[in-house]
C-alpha cells in the first residue's frame, strides 16, 4: 500500500513543506501551516505549471511589435494612472483600506464603460443586489449594459461570462470568491491563487478587461499570497483617510504604462469624482505663519504645490522627539543633524515635528530645502512669505543641489500667482517666477 503523501502550506505566503512546523521559515508567521488534502495537492500541482505545452523560441529581432490597444474609462484620473486607458485582456488589482472608496469607484467606472457601449459584469460577493442598487442610484450608475451578479462561486461567474460577450469584469472582492475544485475556505492562499489563475486565463483568452478588489492587511499590503500581485498586470493602491475628502490612487505595478502617475479623487455625495483644480488643495496662501513653507514636488508628470509644516518646541525628555507625517523620518534626522552642525542651531534639546498638509507622502528630495525653512521659521518664530517657494535637495555636506523638471515646477508656481522661488541654480528660461540661487544651507539663513 502506497504511503500517503502529506503536504503543508503556509496561509500567509504560500510556502509548502512536507512536515508541519510551528513557524514558517519563509515569512516567519507562527501556526500558519495547514495540511492540504489530496485534491488540494493536485490543484496546487496544476496551478504551479505556468505552461501546458512546448513553446518554440523565436529571435527577438524577428518578432513584430504590437501596439497596445486601449479604451477610455471616461474618468481622466483613472486613465492617467493606467497609462492612457483600459487595456483589453488586462488584469488590474485595486487595494485600499476599508471605506476608502474602492467599490464606489469601480461601480461608477463600470457604468461609464457600459455607457460607452461595452457589456460590463459587476460581481459582488460582499453585498446583496439591493445594496448595490442603492449605491448605483446614488452614483447615477444605472447603465443598461451594466449587469449585476451577486455570487461567490467561481464556476457560476465563469458560466455567466459564457452567456454574453462581456468586455469588462469587476470582482468585489477576490477574497470572497471560492472554487469548488478547492476545498479550503474562501480567502485562503490556495483559493486566491486558483481563482486568480482562472481569471487571468479568461482575461487573456477572451480579451476581457478585469478589475479585482483586494482586501489589505494591517500593514497596508494586499491580503493573501504575494503571488497575487505577481500574476496581475496592474496593481493600484488607494491612499487617504476615509474621513478626508481627497483620495489618491497610486500605481505600484503596470505592465502597460508608467507607475509614477497618481490619480486624485474627491469624495462627494454622488461618489468619487475626479478632483478639479487640485493645484490649490494642498497649500494655503491666505496668511503667513511661522513654521510653514511651500515647495513643489513631481508626482509623475504632475507638479503639486505642497505646504510643509514644522513645530519646534522645548523638550522635557532626555531624548527629544523627531516625528514626521508624509516625510521620511530618517531624512528628517539627517537634516536636523545638518542644521546643528552647519548653522549651530541647538535642536538637540527641542522636539521637532514635521507634517505635509493634505495627506500627501513625499518620496523625492526636492522638499529638503522647504523642510529646513519650515524648521528654522518655527525655531525663530518668524513667518515665511507665502509668495516664496523652496525647491532643492540638501546634501550631507550642506550643498543645495538641483532637482529635475524645474521648468515644470516653476510654470505651476506662475499659474497660482507665486512670484519667488529659492532654487539651487537659476533656470535658463524665464518662467515668470523670480529665482534666487541658494547653493549652500548657510545662505538660507541669510535670505530668511
Amino acid at each position: 500500500m502506497a504511503k500517503k503523501k502529506t503536504l503543508f502550506e503556509c496561509q500567509h505566503c504560500g510556502f509548502t513543506s512536507a512536515k508541519w512546523m510551528g513557524k514558517c521559515p519563509n515569512c516567519g508567521a507562527w501556526d500558519s501551516l495547514v495540511e492540504l488534502s489530496e485534491q488540494q495537492q493536485e490543484v496546487l500541482k496544476q496551478t504551479s505549471k505556468a505552461t501546458t505545452g512546448k513553446a518554440k523560441a523565436q529571435s527577438i529581432s524577428e518578432i513584430e511589435q504590437t501596439e497596445v490597444q486601449r479604451f477610455s474609462s471616461d474618468d481622466v484620473e483613472l486613465d492617467m494612472v493606467l497609462g492612457g486607458g483600459v487595456v483589453p485582456g488586462s488584469l488590474t488589482l485595486i487595494g485600499g483600506s476599508p471605506g476608502v472608496g474602492k467599490s464606489t469607484l469601480l461601480l461608477k467606472i463600470g457604468a461609464n464603460i457600459a455607457n460607452g457601449g461595452r457589456d460590463t459584469l459587476y460581481v459582488t460577493g460582499e453585498e446583496s443586489e439591493g445594496q448595490v442598487k442603492l449605491r448605483a442610484n446614488r452614483l447615477d450608475a444605472n447603465a443598461k449594459q451594466l449587469y449585476l451578479l451577486s455570487e461567490i462561486k467561481l464556476e457560476q461567474v465563469l458560466a455567466e461570462l459564457a452567456h454574453r460577450d462581456y468586455e469588462c469584469l469587476i470582482v468585489d472582492s477576490i477574497q470572497t470568491l471560492y472554487s469548488e475544485a478547492v476545498t479550503s475556505a474562501p480567502g485562503s492562499v490556495t483559493q486566491v491563487r486558483q481563482i486568480t489563475f482562472e481569471l487571468m486565463r479568461i482575461a487573456k483568452e477572451r480579451r476581457i478587461a478585469i478589475f479585482i478588489i483586494g482586501h489589505i492587511t494591517k500593514e497596508g499590503s494586499i491580503a493573501g499570497p504575494r503571488v497575487l500581485e505577481h500574476m496581475v498586470d496592474t496593481v493600484l493602491y488607494f491612499e487617504g483617510d476615509s474621513s478626508q475628502e481627497l483620495r489618491i490612487l497610486r500605481g505600484f505595478k503596470n505592465r502597460f504604462g508608467p507607475t509614477s502617475e497618481i490619480g486624485v479623487f474627491e469624495m462627494r455625495n454622488e461618489g468619487l469624482v475626479s478632483a478639479k483644480d487640485i493645484g490649490s488643495r494642498f497649500f494655503n496662501k491666505e496668511r503667513a505663519q511661522s513654521g510653514s513653507a511651500l515647495t513643489v514636488v513631481m508626482e509623475g508628470s504632475r507638479p503639486l504645490i505642497l505646504e510643509v509644516q514644522a513645530l519646534v518646541s522645548d523638550s522635557h525628555a532626555s531624548n527629544p522627539k523627531r516625528q514626521a507625517t508624509g516625510f521620511d523620518n530618517n531624512r528628517l534626522g539627517m537634516l536636523l543633524a545638518l542644521l546643528e552642525r552647519k548653522l549651530e542651531l541647538p535642536l538637540n534639546s527641542y522636539d521637532v515635528f514635521i507634517n505635509i498638509a493634505g495627506g500627501i507622502k513625499i518620496s523625492e528630495t526636492a522638499a529638503d530645502l522647504a523642510v529646513l525653512a519650515a524648521i528654522i521659521s518655527s525655531f525663530r518664530d518668524r513667518p515665511v512669505s507665502k509668495e516664496t517657494v523652496f525647491i532643492g535637495e540638501v546634501s550631507l555636506v550642506g550643498d543645495v543641489r538641483e532637482v529635475f523638471q524645474l521648468d515644470s515646477r516653476l510654470r505651476e508656481l506662475a499659474m497660482h500667482g507665486i512670484t519667488k522661488a529659492l532654487v539651487a541654480k537659476k533656470p535658463q528660461q524665464n518662467q515668470g517666477v523670480k529665482c534666487y540661487p541658494v547653493d549652500e544651507v548657510t545662505k538660507l539663513i541669510e535670505w530668511m
